[in-house]
């Protein structure tokens, strides 16, 4: 039986640099688009997007890194440039003395309040309005199936 080729196909490379043309494009027209709505970075919004889920208005720094996909180091320097402009605090954990947790300030809150719309717009405009129901559903079905390889290579 011959070995698989080491290569992409003609059509998986196609896809694969439309794929990371679209990552690199698609962050960085709803950075632009924050930036200037809102004064907020996409890092920005997708903290506080994560703090807005919550019934609390805070996640353990731990929980919050781990939600975000990022390294605690990052996510330490981030929050506290945050929290320099009054969108989030530090608090630290009664129960374990070690743990810290990140609140939503009534700042941040108002921040995401002023921006979701726009942003939500953008949204719309740069991904959804162009898509039909039908597409829709097969790019929910895609990224379903990436996500679950992605999360199946992540367990040890």
């Amino acid at each position: 039986m011959d070995a698989p080729s080491p290569w992409l196909t003609e059509q998986q490379q196609r896809v694969w640099r439309r794929w990371l043309a679209l990552n690199a494009r698609l962050p960085a027209a709803l950075h632009r688009e924050l930036q200037a709505d809102a004064g907020l970075s996409l890092q920005d919004y997708d903290v506080l997007v994560r703090l807005t889920d919550t019934a609390e208005g805070r996640m353990r720094v731990s929980d919050l890194a781990r939600a975000l996909q990022w390294e605690r180091s990052r996510l330490s320097h981030h929050v506290t440039r945050m929290a320099s402009r009054g969108l989030v605090e530090r608090e630290e954990c009664s129960d374990d003395g070690r743990g810290a947790f990140i609140v939503l300030t009534p700042a941040g809150r108002a921040a995401i309040e002023q921006a979701a719309p726009a942003h939500v717009g953008t949204v719309r405009r740069l991904v959804f309005d162009s898509l039909s129901e039908e597409e829709l559903d097969s790019l929910a079905a895609i990224t379903d199936k990436v996500l679950t390889q992605l999360e199946r290579d992540a367990t040890p």
